[in-house]
């Protein structure tokens, strides 16, 4: 079912653009009770938007409302400024006005965290895919203090970003969906879809390309999990992921009492397009627990 959704940025200007409900999927869908249905928003990473969901979203049952989101200064909001992770979540609050399910990936699933944190009554429970909740190693290898984080990437791979980004936007996008596959199965086949993802809503603005890049390498959201027990969490992680360790799905069990951590084998940065069948069913299970308990 295909609705279009309106609310208010912080200059107040009416977005319609921001998302799409339920594209490219069975139009039966319309006549089903809203009782009978639960709704996912699909939040995109870094340099992409909403396009980047859609080989999952089409396989998803109509009783599944969905929406796609782009985020500001992303797609089709590459006019609209992305300022703070704080002011992320805020624009996603509006969205709904009751608990859903959110599936963030990447930068987008710090925003999701941040939401959960925020905004708890927007959310029945979150998928976070191929998001650390600190991207970027704290402290000394090895060392005993809580700050300590050693389940990320070094601050100089998103330094190193940053710089190229102001010499070469396309390149630097280039080699950061290298980066997101490299070691993975299915690699170029991954790569073809992020591109075309991109290029259908229209191409990121580079000053939230700046700003995406400061929230990845300055977000530290560990203590929300540590406190955070009111909101169901699920996690699915690639074990070849080089922006994300493997390493962090152990910790998130162990030190974060996190019940549902799947780590895909043979996946990278984008685990829902290395595995899609099984990501798929991934969501459709939670949206099926979802709906036996409305």
């Amino acid at each position: 079912m295909l609705t279009t959704v309106l609310f208010r940025s912080a200059s107040d200007r009416v977005m319609n653009d921001l998302v799409q409900k339920g594209s490219g999927r069975d139009e039966s869908s319309r006549d089903m009770s809203l009782l009978d249905k639960v709704t996912c928003v699909f939040v995109h990473g870094w340099a992409m938007n909403g396009a980047v969901w859609e080989s999952v979203i089409s396989e998803l049952p109509p009783w599944i409302d969905v929406i796609q989101v782009d985020l500001p200064g992303h797609g089709s909001m590459n006019q609209v400024r992305l300022d703070t992770l704080d002011g992320m979540a805020k624009t996603l609050s509006v969205l709904v006005h009751r608990p859903v399910i959110w599936v963030g990936w990447s930068l987008g699933g710090l925003a999701v965290m941040r939401l959960c944190e925020l905004y708890p009554e927007r959310v029945s429970a979150a998928l976070l895919v191929a998001t650390n909740p600190c991207f970027v190693n704290r402290g000394e290898p090895g060392g005993g203090s809580a700050r300590d984080w050693a389940h990320a990437v070094e601050q100089e791979v998103f330094d190193q970003f940053a710089a190229d980004l102001e010499t070469d936007q396309d390149r630097t996008i280039r080699r950061f969906l290298a980066l997101q596959v490299k070691g993975q199965e299915g690699a170029i086949q991954t790569v073809r879809h992020l591109q075309r993802s991109m290029k259908q809503r229209g191409l990121a603005d580079i000053s939230a390309l700046r700003k995406g890049l400061d929230i990845l390498k300055t977000a530290d959201l560990r203590q929300l999990l540590a406190e955070c027990s009111q909101t169901q969490l699920h996690w699915v992680l690639g074990d070849r992921d080089t922006l994300v360790p493997s390493s962090l799905a152990g910790v998130l069990a162990d030190q974060f009492g996190q019940r549902d951590v799947s780590l895909y084998a043979g996946a990278g940065h984008a685990p829902f397009l290395s595995d899609p069948q099984r990501f798929i069913s991934k969501v459709v299970a939670l949206a099926q627990g979802m709906r036996k308990n409305e």
